[in-house]
């Protein structure tokens, strides 16, 4: 599909850039032309649709780092895995890959599911059959026997039947590869979360073996052993990095330092409901969490956004909430559109296909009602989402 959006104000950030009275031409799924909107509508040529917002923003679409479409936020999640089929849970997962595209979410990193249903989504989405976002699936997540998310399937033990394991994922066309590197909350009588799951050596073989097949790495890591094993391994991105030990927090310093020196993206995985956690987890401590996160960003790492979405409390449509955190623990709106769009990209290694309104790149837009980069809450004022050229969402008064 050929055609043309503009709005009152397009984000052609990073850093807050805008261009006023922008638009977008896309065609076949990427974006021909950005920026004023007589140059775009020039360029565009008569007869071809036109979607205009006079009082909207024009931004890139959004990227939610950390979802698990197999999960059902509800108080059990595990327990709904466990009794629904595949059939029946892919059916389910498409529904909430849906809820995340109508809050604009344009591109979803999905780290765990079973049998492989999310590539199975993923490929469908791409090919026009299902609405959703660009998915990038990790399979199967790799734990020890009995340990975080088991219920997966992503059981090993021992160095070959490790290597093994990435291999599967891999051939079953994976984009990357997570490791459960800790314990976790939602698996019952497993590993608590502080506790180490891998050896250093063994989560250095994943990331070995990963490398060989071009596949980035995700590691779950609560606890400061677990951390420290990860970021020697040398893997892209750190899940939640909330430096338990087992008596309270760990914090290493050194380890903040080589984490930022290294380039590894930590996504807190701040929950829609992180205002419930902060009372369910203690306001004290909470906090405490909340501004290391922010003396870690100002040390030079790289944040992630993801909701951790399928966890009880954390819904599909709640994207906004959990950037709300940040604004919480210190960053701007416009900071924040930019943590959600280019900097996610570029700390995913997709920069070069989206995450900005550039030609050549995804025709992945949001357009909002208002100013996001001013007031966040724009964010949920939707009025257009179009993903990879295909217009998902418009609602009454576009012309």
């Amino acid at each position: 599909m050929r055609a043309v959006v503009s709005a009152g104000r397009m984000v052609t950030g990073p850093g807050g850039r805008v261009t006023v009275d922008g638009a977008v031409l896309y065609d076949g799924g990427r974006i021909v032309a950005a920026g004023p909107r007589a140059e775009v509508e020039a360029q565009a040529g008569p007869d071809i649709p036109r979607s205009a917002f006079p009082e909207g923003t024009l931004l890139p679409g959004l990227i939610d780092s950390h979802v698990h479409l197999a999960l059902d936020a509800g108080p059990d999640p595990v327990a709904g895995l466990q009794a629904a089929s595949d059939d029946d849970l892919h059916t389910a997962m498409a529904d909430r890959a849906g809820r995340l595209l109508a809050t604009g979410v344009t591109t979803a990193r999905d780290l765990g599911d079973r049998g492989g249903l999310a590539v199975r989504l993923r490929d469908e989405i791409a090919a026009g059959h299902v609405p959703g976002p660009r998915l990038l699936s990790a399979g199967t997540p790799l734990t020890v026997p009995g340990g975080h998310c088991w219920f997966m399937g992503g059981e090993v033990e021992g160095a070959d039947r490790i290597r093994e394991a990435v291999r599967r994922n891999a051939a079953a066309g994976v984009d990357l590869i997570k490791v459960m590197a800790t314990g976790g909350g939602i698996t019952k009588g497993g590993p608590p979360s502080w506790q180490a799951q891998f050896t250093p050596a063994e989560l250095a073989s994943i990331v070995a073996e990963a490398r060989r097949f071009g596949l980035p790495v995700a590691a779950h890591a609560h606890g400061t052993e677990g951390i420290a094993a990860a970021v020697a391994a040398g893997v892209d991105s750190i899940e939640h990095c909330t430096w338990m030990g087992r008596t309270g927090f760990d914090v290493r310093e050194d380890l903040v330092d080589a984490i930022a020196a290294r380039g590894i993206a930590v996504c807190p995985a701040a929950s829609p409901d992180w205002r419930g956690f902060a009372e369910r987890f203690g306001r004290e401590r909470a906090e405490e969490m909340f501004g290391r996160l922010r003396w870690m960003a100002e040390r030079g790492v790289r944040l992630l956004p993801g909701t951790d979405a399928g966890v009880p409390h954390a819904v599909f449509d709640g994207f906004v909430s959990s950037l709300e955190f940040f604004g919480h623990i210190g960053l701007d709106p416009a900071e924040i559109v930019d943590l959600a769009t280019a900097g996610a990209a570029r700390a995913l290694g997709i920069d070069g296909d989206t995450g900005r309104l550039e030609p050549g790149l995804r025709a992945d837009l949001l357009v909002v009602d208002g100013d996001p980069l001013t007031d966040l809450a724009a964010l949920r004022s939707v009025r257009l989402v179009v993903a990879g050229g295909r217009m998902v969402s418009r609602l009454p008064g576009v012309s």
